[in-house]
């Protein structure tokens, strides 16, 4: 095994289980493993870990125990969003070294089904997602991972590289809806899917962009984030169909042509129908509850496109060179740090509106 030998600190996780608990506490792989470059299969680098950010999904699965069908029913580490630098490579694997700096696509798949044939591995009938039960996820200070799925990030910040998932979301988004030049586009909800989702909607010249919330905070960030988008708050109580109205008259009476739901809402999504024009698509990204209530008239007498997306594949590359050329900027989204060692402290803050926070990372050092 090819590894480095200056590591000290022992392996540490953040656990959740079936009661909610939340905790830092000792995992694998050992610090004694790591450091002989045991463990390894074909084909595996340890990577240490450095920057994870915390997706609203890792919230779910603490506080509520469950997204849709994908439930904790165990001992649960989370944490999808990272980047960090390889400690140690298997000797099949040559494209890596130890010290290369990587982001970590975080999915396992089986090669042989017929998504994963096709090139949609999204849909991996076998696939593991790290992060998504019964799969421990990556918010680890190291991680055995295969190398097929470590993106060399250059000198890129891990920050960044922690950020080219989410920014992943967005791409496949972009991609699949089919947003254009001159678009005029709807973005539903100013989380941090929304504004990396309304980033990109900017890069790609869509205008007018109409970005909504329930929170006066997110739309102000968003504003100042990118300043020819146009916010409206979203208030409760008003009707699906009249929130629509308000939605087209921010946009200058110009009806969307596409509407990207990012928050899985069901008067968003429904809010989302009533806005967009005759033809237009509603493409949502928010994951919500498992049934829902749609206005069909209004999608079956205005034809409009309802379509959906899971997860995102082959993404990876193209976000690196957004992120890369300034295309992209993800910097301004992380307000808040935390090392490791303080991540309950970090859940907190990034479950609590009150804080404001947009994207919270947690930060490890590995002694390199």
């Amino acid at each position: 095994m090819s590894t480095t030998t200056t590591i000290t600190k022992s392996n540490v996780g953040v656990f959740t289980n079936p009661a909610h608990e939340l905790w830092v506490a000792e995992s694998e792989p050992t610090l004694d493993t790591v450091k002989q470059g045991e463990g390894l299969k074909e084909g595996e680098v340890t990577i240490g870990i450095k920057s994870t950010g915390i997706c609203g999904s890792d919230v779910h699965f603490w506080r509520a125990g469950a997204i849709g069908p994908m439930v904790v029913e165990d001992t649960h580490i989370l944490g999808h969003e990272s980047a960090g630098v390889i400690l140690a490579v298997h000797p099949t694997v040559k494209h890596l070294k130890p010290g290369d700096r990587v982001a970590i696509e975080p999915n396992i798949i089986c090669n042989s089904c017929e998504q994963c044939l096709t090139g949609r591995y999204n849909g991996c009938e076998k696939v593991q997602f790290l992060s998504t039960p019964p799969f421990w996820g990556l918010l680890r200070r190291y991680v055995n991972h295969p190398a097929v799925w470590c993106h060399k990030i250059g000198d890129m910040s891990f920050e960044n590289g922690s950020m080219l998932e989410p920014l992943s979301v967005a791409l496949a988004a972009m991609e699949r809806s089919g947003v254009k030049l001159g678009d005029p586009v709807l973005v539903c909800g100013a989380g941090p899917i929304g504004l990396i989702t309304l980033l990109c909607c900017r890069a790609a010249g869509a205008e007018p962009i109409v970005v909504t919330d329930i929170d006066e905070g997110r739309l102000k960030f968003a504003k100042e984030l990118v300043p020819s988008a146009r916010p409206y708050k979203v208030e409760r109580g008003v009707t699906p169909e009249q929130a629509a109205q308000d939605i087209i008259k921010t946009g200058g009476g110009i009806k969307a042509a596409v509407a990207l739901e990012c928050t899985g809402v069901e008067s968003s999504v429904a809010s989302a129908i009533w806005s967009v024009k005759f033809g237009g698509k509603v493409f949502v990204i928010g994951v919500g509850k498992n049934e829902m209530t749609m206005p069909f008239m209004r999608l079956s007498t205005q034809e409009i496109d309802l379509q959906y997306q899971y997860r995102y594949c082959n993404t990876w590359p193209r976000a690196i060179r957004l992120v890369e050329s300034g295309i992209i900027d993800l910097k301004r989204l992380v307000t808040h740090r935390f090392d490791i060692e303080d991540a309950v402290k970090a859940f907190e803050t990034a479950s609590d509106p009150k804080t404001g926070a947009i994207k919270v990372q947690i930060q490890s050092e590995v002694d390199i």
